[in-house]
């Protein structure tokens, strides 16, 4: 009876790709309707706008305070940019990171709530496929995380209209925030269908999403210790400052002396470590002007020096170190050849395959389960 039923389910779907998507479809609706109804849902979402709130007013109070003291000080006034940049950084980083602890919560209990519930079993004889329960599950968790994001966009908004920032940032930022917490549904998902105990799973799910964050710098300093090689390069003579001019930008120092193998730690060859970061994603992702000030990092912000520091590791000390080579390396890198993508592949090769592990564990009849586990 089990391999007829069976056999039905995973011929049923007319319509091939609509009907799939049809079957989809459904099991989101069916989620979302449950979570709508979850008052808890509504109350986070108000506490999410008015903490968001609250970090904007106290950016914005922060920069007006330094201004203030600047102008009390020194004779000396900076150019009025504006606080958008500013407050476009911190709320961006405050929402990343939130949103890193918000989407495992909406996600790692997805299925094996149900099964704890007793009802995931319903869904399961029905002709419903496991991949379609387990894609619904996951964009259920998703569209609901999505709305925090909705929720914090009029303050990153804030920043541009009071200047320093475009419509372009924005948009950047709000679709690579979406992508991250997206990756993140996956992981609780794929961690959920595996789990038997939803409180196994959350946990078990932070602990990734942890390990996206601080893990990966971890393993880069360790890394970095491990890979340590030498170059060539000869003695640095540092100019003294000069004020901006209309000209071309004079490097900050020359090289001289002959060339000399000297230690160096071989950081592109663990810099991958470091592309899985979210927050370097995010970061790497968005464009920002390029900067000609010889002095270096005098007008860069908080999200920008996460790209800057990302990129001197993928260049590695030919493109960093001074005088490698003979030559005067820029302290700014140029926005060339982009970090962000290999990060994205490598958080999706993980997503990925815990979906898919996720996606066996689903497939019914199934051979073996877990002591104790409620089947309906």
């Amino acid at each position: 009876m089990s391999q007829v039923t069976d056999t039905q389910r995973h011929a049923a779907g007319p319509g091939g790709a609509a009907g799939y998507a049809a079957g989809i479809k459904d099991v989101v609706i069916l989620e979302l309707k449950q979570r709508l109804r979850s008052r808890g849902w509504y109350i986070m979402l108000a506490i999410w706008f008015l903490l968001t709130g609250l970090v904007t007013w106290l950016t914005w109070a922060s920069w007006n305070a330094s201004q203030a003291a600047q102008r009390a000080y020194s004779d000396f006034t900076p150019a009025q940019t504006g606080p958008g940049s500013m407050i476009f950084e911190v709320v961006l980083a405050f929402v990343l990171l939130f949103a890193l602890l918000v989407a495992p919560a909406l996600s790692a209990n997805a299925v094996n709530g149900d099964r704890a519930g007793g009802t995931l079993a319903i869904l399961q004889v029905t002709l419903l496929q496991p991949g379609q329960i387990l894609w619904g599950k996951f964009f259920a968790a998703w569209f609901a995380a999505l709305a925090f994001l909705v929720a914090s966009t009029p303050f990153l908004v804030i920043g541009v209209a009071l200047g320093g920032m475009t419509p372009g940032h924005v948009i950047v930022a709000l679709l690579m925030l979406a992508v991250e917490v997206g990756v993140v549904c996956a992981v609780g998902v794929g961690i959920s269908a595996l789990a038997g105990r939803p409180l196994f799973s959350i946990v078990v799910t932070y602990l990734a999403v942890a390990g996206l964050v601080i893990g990966t710098l971890i393993a880069f300093g360790l890394g970095t210790g491990l890979t340590q090689g030498t170059i060539k390069a000869n003695q640095p003579n540092y100019r003294e400052y000069q004020p901006l001019s209309n000209g071309p930008v004079e490097p900050e120092y020359t090289c001289s002396g002959p060339l000399r193998e000297q230690p160096a730690p071989r950081t592109e060859r663990v810099a991958w470590f470091l592309a899985m970061n979210p927050y370097v994603v995010v970061a790497d992702a968005i464009p920002y002007p390029e900067r000609t000030d010889p002095q270096g990092f005098t007008s860069v912000g908080a999200i920008e020096s996460i790209s800057q520091g990302a990129r001197y590791a993928m260049a590695g000390p030919e493109g960093t170190y001074p005088c490698a080579n003979g030559e005067a390396k820029p302290r700014y890198l140029a926005q060339e050849t982009p970090l962000w993508p290999l990060g994205l592949g490598l958080q999706l090769v993980l997503a990925g395959l815990l979906m898919w592990l996720g996606w066996r564990s689903l497939r019914t009849p199934a051979h073996r389960l877990a002591p104790g586990t409620r089947i309906a």
